[in-house]
């Protein structure tokens, strides 16, 4: 379930309350008649809030459900989120909806986010219209490399964003990237954004996964593989010394939601690469430890697992890793196998793999890596936090909590793990 910001509201407004009801009677609804009523009055209170930028009140109102009716607060999280990534523009008959593509990257060095020149955009529009998107799908496409740091902050910057693209797109007129876009965090191993709006008339399709005789499973894969190899070149441009993965466009948030998701093995890798690069080791000279943490200790519910990196015989960590879980994933903490036991990379019945725990990804990612020798420890461990620089903590081969240096003669790092 996703969580609220933690700002509360002790009453609440009009406004919040009327949300509050209309979320509960959806979650509520006994037809589909009923329910499609009740999205569409959930649908026509929202538009005014998002569109006079009233984003208190949908923070108040979901966090009030999240309290008292979690399916509710899931039902308006859901609603909100789709009021803000698509419109319908009255005026012009047009539907619009705002896209992500995520890229996945990870290197020894800095990854950049910058404005894109205009012979890149001009390139990945073309490859978004013949591969991508249906026929007569208008786009405007910012020209702008996102880091996680520099996206809409909040739904009705979402929104706003939306507007102003979507009337670019309707007018064919080129999007300017943003001046002074915020810093963002060195990281290692990150994920980058292009942003993107697309009209269509009011029930025509946008992907091509959407149109007619398509199927779906067999056209998002088709559409993908095609985008990955046609952008891939123009995209590795802008990110040199950098190892990269597409991954499909689509809705805003689901994007963003599964680029998270994605990201957490490309840091395993990311590690690997900058700790035998850094130290001259090979992979087999690495030791991963894993360790399941919690933020509520009497709940013992693992928020996520963090890896700790040694060398050889040495149990001092030196480097680390976080891998958060999202969503209903469950953690299994019921696998635990003894340092180099031979742990399968991939599950398979047939031709359709089976799905693994996050805990199994963890250890398929480290073998991928060629690191062989792992610890996962049956404990769980408080989410803490260096006093001094705010790093999170890793557990050591003896389950003690330490914090990850590099040895004392090892190069500067230029970033940071996830």
């Amino acid at each position: 379930m996703r969580r609220p910001a933690k700002r509360i509201s002790q009453k609440l407004a009009a406004d919040s309350k009327l949300l509050a009801d209309l979320a509960q009677g959806l979650t509520r609804a006994s037809s589909r008649l009923e329910q499609r009523y009740m999205e569409h009055m959930l649908d026509t209170a929202l538009a005014p809030l998002l569109r006079t930028g009233k984003q208190h009140v949908l923070e108040a109102t979901m966090n009030h459900l999240f309290k008292v009716d979690p399916e509710a607060y899931d039902a308006l999280m859901e609603t909100v989120e789709a009021g803000s990534e698509s419109i319908v523009l009255d005026a012009d008959g047009q539907q619009a909806l705002l896209i992500a593509l995520p890229i996945l990257a990870w290197t020894r060095f800095a990854i950049p986010s910058s404005a894109l020149p205009t012979d890149v955009v001009a390139k990945l529009n073309m490859h978004l219209q013949a591969h991508v998107l249906a026929d007569d799908v208008q786009l405007a496409l910012m020209p702008m490399l996102y880091s996680i740091d520099q996206l809409p902050r909040s739904h009705v910057d979402i929104y706003a964003m939306l507007q102003s693209m979507a009337q670019a797109a309707l007018q064919g007129r080129p999007l300017t990237a943003p001046s002074k876009p915020p810093e963002t965090a060195p990281f290692l191993a990150d994920t980058r954004y292009l942003l993107a709006a697309v009209t269509a008339p009011l029930g025509q399709p946008l992907f091509r996964w959407q149109m007619a005789g398509s199927a779906v499973v067999a056209e998002k894969k088709a559409v993908l593989a095609a985008w990955q190899t046609q952008a891939a070149p123009h995209i590795a441009r802008m990110l040199p010394g950098c190892n990269i993965e597409l991954m499909l466009p689509d809705a805003y948030y689901s994007a963003c939601r599964e680029a998270d998701k994605q990201i957490r093995p490309a840091s395993v890798h990311a590690a690997d690469y900058y700790l035998t690069q850094t130290l001259n080791v090979s992979s087999t000279d690495l030791h991963a430890s894993i360790g399941g943490f919690c933020e509520d200790g009497d709940n013992a519910q693992i928020d996520e697992y963090r890896v700790g990196f040694s060398l050889g015989q040495n149990p001092d960590v030196v480097y680390g890793i976080v891998w958060p879980l999202y969503g209903a994933e469950d953690p299994d903490q019921e696998m635990s196998l003894p340092a180099g036991e031979n742990i399968p990379l991939v599950h398979s019945a047939g031709t359709e793999a089976v799905a693994i725990t996050p805990l199994e990804e963890i250890l398929a990612a480290l073998r991928e890596s060629g690191i062989v020798n792992i610890k996962v420890h049956n404990e769980y461990f408080a989410m803490e936090f260096c006093d001094d620089c705010g790093a999170p903590l890793y557990a050591d081969r003896n389950g003690e909590l330490v914090h990850a240096e590099m040895p004392e003669d090892a190069p500067l790092a230029t970033g940071h793990l996830h």
